[in-house]
Order: structure tokens, then C-alpha cells, then sequence
């Protein structure tokens, strides 16, 4: 994503469809993800593991509830913590997975101090690219590392279909997830299908490609759901994948940047951003909720932006392109 990765990167400079019935075993592969050649074996140092603190069950999100705001904040956490999201006015929040986007994970009791409070908690990462501060970086093999993404230097666009990928990196992602209570994962950059050089990826095409990036986030549903039911997939960006076998059923909600202004105070006007606005909607119609987030700060595109969410009936923040503050919530229509 175009808004967080810019956020990690600035961090990073300165510091340094499958069902919930149906679940694939920690060796087996699903769908369409095709089978690499074994890596060696590399050690990797699991976060401790936690036993989730009890709470509340938090409201759950669906199209016919009302939408209270979300909040969306990916560095510079207020003392290091969590309570100015647990204290805030929201009814999601979007956390990176390590409050220092390396290894210093958010830990369970902290989760549930803000899961208390009936918020959702999502946990942030990249599904399709890796930048080079992230911990998995230095022991990739480098044949899974594509094309430098030109918008955000050290960020690179990964063969996401490798089971490779998916042993070393994300697997592990997402059990790091589950073993601090978060509530779900909203995974950044399905967008590689689109934007990783045909020249890295073995022939496939970009249809191929979709239906690889489909069927990665159908697994992580899989084996998410197959572990805690009700772990909730908030992929981020590229509605259109709707249109891939298991993409819809797989998924409970999407994350959508942009639908209304650009960064900063730019409206959205060009083709893609209706074709967005009308993926989008179809992914509502067909009932998964929708976490809209915009980047405005002058008041009338703010009011403007809420506006949409109202009409659209879409959960909805505006706020920073640096993801470092949450955002003010929307004023009830």
C-alpha cells in the first residue's frame, strides 16, 4: 500500500474459495499456489507464546450494523503503547504487527487490553512485497525477491506464489497473529499480482498471477479460520480480485485507500478510482465490510470524505499519509 509503506519506510530510516470448514495441514498446499523446489532450513526466533487475556468478544462487523469509525496507525505509537487507540472512539483498529515494524511484537496482554474496550483489532503486514528492514529480509532466498517497487525505494515485490514465501514469511506472520489475540490480519500489497515484473516470475501472466494472489489469501483464510473460527481477512486494495475463484468467500471485509482522495486533498477522479468505487461496492453488496480510508486534511474534503462513507455505508477515516496519528472520527450523519 501506497500510504504504509511509506510510513515503514520512513521508520525504517530513521531506526535502522477455502472455508473455515475446510483447512489445508502446516505441509499441504491449497488451490492454485504452485510448488517451489524446498529451501534450506533456516532458523528463525519465534516471539514468545502468549495465552490471549479473556474479554469481551467484540461487536461483530457486518454491512447491516452501524459503522462506528476505525483507526488506522502504523508507527509512533503515543509512549510505545496502545491506550490512546483502546480510549479512542473507534470501532476497528489496524496496528502493524510490531509496534517497531521489526521485532517487537505486540504482545497478547496488550491486544486484549484494546480488545476489552470492544474493538476489533487488526494486525498489519504485506502479503505481496517485503521491504528490507523487515526481519524475514536478510534470510529470503533471493531468487523470491522481484522488482524494486520505484514509488518506495527498499520495498520489493516478492514471488508471492512460492511456497517458499509462504513457509518463511507469511505463515509465520499470521501465527504471530493468533498468538497475540489479534482479531484478524489486513494484508498490504495484493496489488504485486499487478506491479511485479513479468520478467521475475517464471511465465506466468498477470491472469495467472491474480489467481495466485486469490489463492494466497484464500489460504491464509484457511488456515486462520481452521485455528481460531471467526479470525477475520481484510485484504487491502484490489477489489477486483472478487472475480477469482474462493476470492469473495474467503475474505470478511477490504480495505480500501483512496476511493475519494488522493494524497493529500487530491479528489480521486481518474478511471481506476470508479472502477474501485464499483469493486468496492459489489464486495458490500455481496456482504463484507468495507474499512475506507482517505488522505485529507483540509475540513471540507474531510467532511466531504465522510460524507461518501455515510452515503456508501462504508466504515471510513481520513487521515495522514504517515499513519502515525489515528484519525478524527467521522461525525454521525
Amino acid at each position: 500500500m501506497r500510504g504504509a509503506v511509506a510510513v515503514l519506510a520512513s521508520l525504517a530510516a530513521a531506526i535502522l474459495t477455502v472455508t473455515a470448514c475446510t483447512s489445508p495441514s502446516d505441509d499441504e498446499r491449497t488451490d492454485t499456489i504452485e510448488q517451489s523446489p524446498p529451501a534450506p532450513a533456516r532458523s528463525r526466533t519465534p516471539a514468545p507464546t502468549r495465552t490471549p487475556a479473556q474479554s469481551a468478544p467484540a461487536p461483530s462487523l457486518t454491512t447491516a450494523q452501524p459503522r462506528a469509525g476505525w483507526a488506522y496507525q502504523l508507527q509512533n505509537y503515543r509512549d510505545g503503547r496502545l491506550d490512546q487507540l483502546a480510549s479512542g472512539p473507534y470501532g476497528t483498529v489496524v496496528i502493524d504487527l510490531a509496534r517497531d515494524a521489526h521485532r517487537d511484537w505486540f504482545t497478547a496482554d496488550e491486544i486484549a487490553h484494546v480488545r476489552a474496550t470492544g474493538k476489533r483489532v487488526l494486525a498489519y503486514f504485506e502479503i505481496g512485497s517485503i521491504e528490507d528492514f523487515r526481519p524475514e529480509y536478510r534470510g529470503l532466498d533471493r531468487d523470491l525477491i522481484g522488482n524494486e517497487w520505484a514509488d518506495w525505494p527498499g520495498e520489493y515485490f516478492v514471488r508471492f506464489y512460492d511456497e517458499r514465501w509462504w513457509q518463511k514469511v507469511v505463515r509465520p506472520r499470521v501465527d504471530q497473529a493468533l498468538r497475540a489475540g489479534f482479531d484478524g490480519v489486513y494484508l498490504d500489497t495484493p496489488l504485486a499480482y499487478e506491479e511485479i515484473s513479468l520478467r521475475n516470475v517464471q511465465g506466468r501472466d498477470r491472469d495467472t498471477l491474480a489467481r495466485d494472489m486469490a489463492s494466497l489469501i484464500a489460504r491464509i483464510s484457511a488456515y486462520g479460520k481452521a485455528r481460531r473460527p471467526g479470525f477475520l481477512i481484510v485484504p487491502q486494495n484490489s477489489p477486483e480480485l472478487r472475480h477469482q475463484p474462493g476470492y469473495t468467500a474467503a475474505i470478511d471485509g477490504i480495505g480500501m485507500e483512496e476511493l475519494f482522495f488522493q494524497a493529500t486533498d487530491k479528489r480521486c477522479t481518474e478511471d481506476w478510482c470508479a472502477e474501485n468505487l464499483a469493486e468496492t461496492r459489489a464486495l458490500r453488496e455481496a456482504g463484507k465490510f468495507v474499512l475506507s480510508v482517505d488522505y485529507a486534511s483540509r475540513p471540507d474534503d474531510v467532511r466531504a470524505a465522510c460524507k461518501h462513507y455515510a452515503n456508501e455505508r462504508f466504515t471510513g477515516t481520513v487521515t495522514v499519509l504517515e499513519l502515525d496519528r489515528p484519525g478524527p472520527v467521522c461525525p454521525r450523519e
